[in-house]
């Protein structure tokens, strides 16, 4: 096939930030496009094969832009780029990329990352409560946190409740020393990371003393009833389906409720049925409430995360399979004799 030459034109600002240290996007995206990218005075040279240096120049537009708006480039970035552009999804990435939720204290506007995490995000701010289901590294805690926060600051609710249930990860901790607080603080570690990063330390503890943000274990809710408030339950997988009709039936009036899990990290004992995965089937159908699915392709944590999370669900489906023949196999014998 014969090959073609055209050019882009990256201000030498952002030329830095588009190429990568040392290049490494553009490597990236020379593997990937099977195409050669000759970068000099503020102009990338594409050479290869039409079609692949039409997505070049598609991919390479669209790190511009990114640039321009102030984004840091990360691999992330490239690789989700070259996935949209695989799929012809690229002109959507601008309008994801406005989509600014709030700033960190730090400054950083928060923002979905990914097309997975827009539709999660439409979706809380279109319904009463949203569920967001999905693996590890995906944005479900954090953007439900600046969700809630910003809410907070433009006071369409008048205060914030943050909680999880109390469930060991894999592991006995025994007796924790200290009072109530100091024994469920690490249960409810990872929102406390989030709100100061998000909101600050100094800004959360004020708010908290006055009783207008509350972190507390998921058992703390019982009796309860939740009104003008917005509620995030993360790590719901956890939950009992007890737990989780106690929860639901705690929102009031004003109220929006967010609940985040992966049903494929559960921590209950082994035979406890989840409540997260009744909650799904039973409520599936009902129209103020929403349900988004991200997948390994809206994981925005390093890399390495993502590749780590395909390579276990390639497991596990493999194990499924093996088990299912097993059970063929067995009943297949059983008949036989």
């Amino acid at each position: 096939m014969a090959s073609v030459t055209s050019q882009i034109e990256i201000p030498v600002s952002h030329m830095s930030n588009v190429c990568g240290q040392f290049d490494v996007h553009m490597k990236k995206i020379e593997k990937k496009l099977g195409v050669e990218l000759i970068a000099r005075d503020g102009v990338i040279k594409i050479v290869g094969a039409e079609s692949s240096v039409k997505n070049t120049k598609n991919v390479l537009g669209n790190l511009l832009m990114l640039s321009e708006r102030g984004n840091d480039i990360t691999d992330q970035s490239v690789d989700y780029i070259l996935s949209l552009a695989r799929e012809e999804k690229t002109e959507e990435l601008a309008v994801m990329d406005k989509d600014i939720i709030c700033r960190t204290v730090a400054g950083k506007p928060i923002k979905p990352k990914t097309l997975g995490q827009k539709k999660y995000i439409d979706t809380i701010r279109e319904k009463m409560i949203c569920f967001g289901l999905g693996p590890a590294g995906t944005g479900k805690t954090y953007l439900a946190m600046a969700m809630a926060i910003q809410a907070f600051k433009d006071q369409e609710v008048s205060r914030i409740i943050l909680t999880r249930p109390a469930i060991e990860a894999g592991e006995n901790l025994g007796f924790l020393p200290g009072d109530l607080q100091s024994k469920i603080d690490p249960y409810l570690r990872p929102l406390y990371d989030a709100i100061y990063q998000i909101m600050g330390a100094d800004a959360y503890l004020a708010n908290s003393e006055k009783g207008l943000i509350e972190v507390a274990p998921l058992a703390y809710m019982r009796g309860r009833t939740l009104d003008n408030a917005y509620i995030i339950l993360d790590e719901a997988q956890n939950t009992t389906p007890a737990q989780m009709k106690m929860f639901l039936t705690r929102i009031g009036f004003g109220s929006k409720v967010i609940i985040t899990g992966d049903p494929t990290q559960k921590d209950l004992p082994s035979g406890q049925t989840s409540g997260l995965d009744v909650a799904i089937k039973v409520l599936k159908d009902v129209e103020e409430i929403g349900m988004v699915y991200l997948t390994n392709k809206d994981v925005v944590r390093h890399p390495l995360v993502q590749r780590i999370v395909e390579a276990y669900e390639e497991f596990e489906k493999k194990s499924a399979y093996q088990e299912k023949r097993k059970k063929v196999y067995r009943v297949r014998n059983d008949r036989q004799q």
